[in-house]
């Protein structure tokens, strides 16, 4: 007899669509999973990622959660202002943000970066969005980093000044 948990991808019987989060069932006897509104995905066993057939974006999982792997600097910087906006619509400001280390090179030719005011410690970090920024420590310290993209650190409250419009500028 076969063992059933074979007879479908390393992720189960069914996952949570990546982009609409819908349920979608695994093709038996496949590595593929496959939304009625996204198309195919392709589950990869050995590196544990989850590849968009159509498109050839990556997504990891950690925690239940589903995070895109970006390969182009537009990509992280646009999942970060959806977060803000997000943010924003609930009532509480980011006040910093953690991005995670394997971005660092892609995203710091587009980081703000000023000479800091007398006493102001602060504008020494690099900023996106005007919110300070630093980079995650190492996934072998602290293996989510591996997966995240990044992390917001947040308090209630409207932002002082709404900086997050300025998408892409």
């Amino acid at each position: 007899m076969i063992n059933p948990g074979l007879q479908y991808p390393i992720f189960g019987p069914e996952i949570p669509c990546p982009h609409c989060r819908q349920p979608i069932p695994a093709l038996t006897l496949t590595d593929t999973y496959l939304c009625p509104r996204h198309g195919a995905f392709e589950a990869d066993p050995k590196t544990g990622e989850l590849i968009h057939l159509q498109s050839g974006r990556h997504w990891r999982r950690w925690n239940n959660e589903w995070y895109r792997q970006h390969t182009h600097p537009d990509g992280i910087r646009f999942e970060i202002h959806e977060a803000l906006d997000r943010l924003y619509t609930q009532g509480y400001r980011a006040t910093r943000v953690i991005i995670a280390r394997r971005y660092q090179d892609l995203i710091s030719g587009y980081l703000e970066r000023s000479t800091p005011w007398k006493g102001q410690s602060d504008q020494t970090k690099p900023r996106l969005y005007g919110l300070p920024v630093e980079f995650s420590p190492a996934p072998e310290d602290e293996p989510c980093w591996e997966v995240i993209n990044f992390d917001l650190e947040k308090e209630p409250g409207v932002p002082v000044r709404y900086p997050y419009f300025r998408l892409f500028e």
